[in-house]
């Protein structure tokens, strides 16, 4: 059963993306306001280094995140992350709203790793929150 639910889980990660950036839920407006809790460690910077969002360096660019295979942005990321990526996570609303709750626990369900660690420490603490941040993210990326 664990490798039916695995192999579906997969498969909406790769079929997500394509959909991410029409679903997100949220309100942009709540986000861009939420998402000052996040710029602490994190900017919106595009392509061309325009700053959306200035922000930390701590974690990465949050520019393009919907779709975004984990763990490939340009920054080092914990091995776990890589992993996750490797295994075909890619980021879409259920994924970034799951993960920004409880990245560690997250990332342990999703490598099947008991051990596996993230480097953000940060919980979002409503559910709310991250819903409207995804849609926040969606809403300056490449494709709005």
């Amino acid at each position: 059963m664990k490798s039916y639910v695995t192999a579906t889980a997969a498969l909406f990660c790769i079929a997500a993306p394509a959909f991410a950036a029409d679903t997100a839920s949220g309100d942009p407006a709540a986000g861009e306001k939420a998402f000052k809790q996040c710029k602490s460690c994190h900017m919106v910077q595009d392509a061309d280094g325009n700053a959306i969002v200035k922000g930390g360096k701590t974690g990465p660019n949050l520019f393009g995140v919907v779709g975004r295979t984990a763990g490939t942005e340009d920054f080092k990321y914990s091995k776990d992350m890589v992993a996750a990526g490797e295994g075909g996570l890619a980021w879409d609303e259920a994924s970034f709203v799951t993960y920004v709750q409880d990245p560690t626990a997250y990332l342990r369900e999703v490598t099947g790793n008991d051990k596996a660690r993230s480097k953000m420490t940060f919980k979002a603490r409503k559910e709310e929150d991250a819903v409207n941040i995804w849609a926040y993210l969606a809403s300056v990326g490449p494709e709005s």
